[in-house]
């Protein structure tokens, strides 16, 4: 039976950041995730994690300066010691969460440019290397061009292929079956043929990232999939309610830990 995490950088934005773990939970969910917890005191989120009794599914590196349209450094040329800066930095959240998993955001460049591919490998392998010995996960997540136009790391033939070229036990793939359906559709012959390489799932509507309860993709056939494929981790519920977050949480019913 698939176990869920809630985003909480899109759901539960009715409560202050450090308030939305608690409404997570009295919701329902054993886990969260979150975009980046970088404006809060590393200890702070862990309290909060804490408090609501919940496991930390995932964050992401620090990408930049998010607020000036930028999103992930690693093929970014000459942005090499300001990406391992953020490692660092994100290894303190990394000790107070005990999350397992992290997401490298690539950056906006072409995705054939040379300079940019030889970055993107080698900002690979140090973060692979450096959390792997903290015994992390780094997990490549391919994303659609419409949501963000000029993404490095946009197909999943592309993102699968520098995860086996890896070589490293942890470095996995991010199969986030709504930029699948939005790149490539067919979900559920791409997760049968990559799950091998998928360290984490995170799912929403195709049509407006809102909740998984359209048919675009067929979410309780994907699920049932995973559960014949025995994916043993979180799904991250990575989509914008379409009202209020609660108002919107009919579909999970079956699912939270509370039924």
């Amino acid at each position: 039976m698939p176990r869920f995490a809630a985003n909480l950088s899109m759901m539960f934005n009715e409560w202050e950041f450090l308030d939305r773990f608690k409404a997570a939970s009295e919701a329902g969910f054993e886990a969260v995730e979150f975009l980046f917890p970088y404006e809060h005191a590393p200890e702070k989120v862990g309290l909060a994690l804490a408090g609501g009794e919940l496991e930390q599914a995932l964050f992401n590196l620090p990408p930049g300066d998010w607020a000036k349209g930028e999103r992930g450094m690693a093929a970014l040329p000459g942005r090499e010691e300001e990406f391992r800066k953020g490692i660092e930095t994100a290894l303190a959240y990394v000790h107070e969460t005990g999350v397992k998993r992290l997401h490298m955001m690539a950056g906006l460049t072409d995705p054939n440019d040379p300079a940019a591919q030889k970055a993107y490998r080698a900002s690979l392998a140090y973060a692979a290397d450096t959390l792997g010995e903290h015994g992390i996960d780094l997990l490549l997540e391919p994303i659609n061009g419409k949501d963000m136009p000029g993404y490095f790391l946009n197909d999943f033939d592309q993102a699968a292929a520098y995860v086996r070229e890896a070589g490293r036990p942890n470095v996995k793939l991010q199969f986030d079956m709504y930029h699948c359906e939005l790149i490539h559709g067919d979900v559920g012959a791409r997760l049968e043929a990559l799950y091998p390489l998928v360290g984490h799932v995170q799912i929403a509507n195709a049509e407006g990232r809102h909740e998984p309860d359209g048919t675009r993709p067929d979410y309780p056939a994907l699920f049932a999939q995973l559960d014949s494929l025995g994916y043993p981790g979180f799904v991250g519920c990575e989509y914008r309610p379409r009202a209020g977050t609660l108002e919107g949480l009919g579909w999970f019913s079956p699912w939270k830990k509370h039924a």
